[in-house]
């Protein structure tokens, strides 16, 4: 499902995505009310949520979507979608569980790419722009690295998620099988009280686990 206020952009993301394999949009929304009331009736598997919308901002409709979980059977994924990389918004909307965002700049078919990675159950994340933006707006989970209690691995684990790499390149990287990697991330989300994959790598940041130019 695609929300953004603009209709030329959701008529040209509608029918150029609706062009690419594996992917069917089942719906459009022009506000972030209507984005969260929309998703309620079609269960999109991912929505494509523009930031600055009228109403209600794509940041208040992810933080409400994906609030309501108990009441949907299955909850969708939300990328959020966005014209400037260093765009302060984005930030909050991983905090508020987006799974990851992309720029609208980027052609169709890596935009179709983020739609089926983060319905795979993946992250959509660049690094660089990440560092950027949690150094411009700070979350308040800053603290929550120190009290987590990692382990050495999980650790690694995690700085290998904040580079973008996805499970199958981490299990490779680390010589260990996907369902060792899967386990780790699992208990690094769990640990750090993280939404999910993209918040647990901004709390890396956040923390100085991860400092600029370790993704380079």
């Amino acid at each position: 499902m695609i929300a953004d206020d603009d209709a030329v952009t959701r008529s040209g993301l509608r029918l150029l995505l609706g062009a690419q394999p594996g992917i069917t949009v089942v719906g459009e929304a022009a506000d972030g009310v209507e984005a969260v009331e929309q998703a309620r009736l079609l269960r999109p598997d991912v929505v494509l949520m523009d930031v600055r919308m009228p109403r209600r901002n794509g940041i208040e409709a992810t933080r409400q979507l994906l609030a309501e979980s108990s009441e949907l059977t299955e909850t969708p994924r939300v990328v959020v979608i966005t014209t400037f990389e260093n765009d302060g918004y984005v930030t909050a909307a991983l905090s508020a569980g987006a799974s990851g965002f992309v720029l609208k700049r980027r052609p169709v078919p890596q935009i179709a790419e983020a739609v089926r990675v983060v319905a795979a159950g993946e992250a959509i994340l660049f690094p660089t722009a990440l560092r950027r933006m949690v150094a411009a707006r700070p979350l308040d989970s800053a603290e929550a690295l120190p009290r987590a209690a990692l382990t050495d691995r999980e650790e690694e684990v995690l700085r290998s998620m904040a580079t973008g790499l996805s499970n199958p390149e981490i299990a490779r990287s680390l010589t260990v099988s996907l369902e060792t990697v899967k386990t780790h991330v699992g208990n690094v989300l769990t640990k750090l009280g993280a939404q999910n994959r993209t918040h647990a790598v901004v709390i890396a940041y956040e923390s100085g686990l991860v400092v600029p130019g370790f993704a380079e």
